[in-house]
């Protein structure tokens, strides 16, 4: 039992990461990377979607008619947004405004819809929330770093503080306008599941 949670909890931060691997929420990775801080808020909201619309779901599988499972999946997951925006409103307006209609988004992210039918309405409620909270934390991850990259070199700060010393400056260096661009996620992106798969590859080999 302790090893299944185990591979529950574990398998989604790596091995079966949901954006390095199975490619879902891709397109938030590339919206809301910009800045650290807009990522982190956003991996946190996913974390919470996820594990409590797992939960949720898992407790009532047992008395939600086939026929009408997504639309209970939708309403649920519909909730759980609602309440994190709400949240958000009330304790940081700015960086709800900042993420904009990208949290409602998390209503339609295949990782929220994909875990919920994939494992939350055959599993029972434990087993559910620690595979949506992790799934949640692999796909938070990734943002974060793709995040810490393109802040850093495309603005010279972390969470809004000023990293690189104005000396650097000084001295020539400029912050890299291509890394605030859209493009510059899915090149980053692109190059963390090269190195995820390439390490992959030589654990598998040997």
């Amino acid at each position: 039992m302790k090893d299944n949670l185990k591979e529950t909890l574990l398998q989604p931060i790596f091995k079966g990461n949901p954006i390095t691997v199975l490619v879902l929420g891709i397109c938030s990775s590339l919206a809301v990377t910009v800045q650290l801080k807009g990522a982190f808020v956003m991996a946190l909201s996913v974390i919470i979607v996820t594990g409590l619309s797992s939960l949720i779901v898992s407790l009532m599988r047992n008395s939600i008619p086939n026929r009408i499972r997504i639309i209970v999946q939708l309403v649920v997951v519909a909730m759980m947004v609602i309440l994190v925006d709400q949240v958000l409103k009330a304790f940081s307006y700015s960086v709800s405004k900042t993420l904009s209609v990208y949290i409602g988004l998390i209503i339609t992210n295949c990782i929220v819809m994909g875990r919920i039918e994939a494992f939350a309405l055959g599993n029972k409620p434990l087993p559910s929330l620690l595979d949506g909270l992790a799934n949640g934390a692999g796909y938070g991850m990734i943002l974060i770093i793709v995040a810490f990259f393109r802040e850093l070199l495309g603005s010279g700060t972390l969470f809004g503080f000023r990293i690189i010393p104005q000396a650097v400056y000084d001295a020539g260096y400029m912050n890299n306008g291509l890394m605030i661009l859209p493009p510059m996620a899915l090149i980053i992106l692109g190059c963390i599941i090269w190195i995820q798969r390439s390490i992959q590859k030589d654990l598998q080999e040997k």
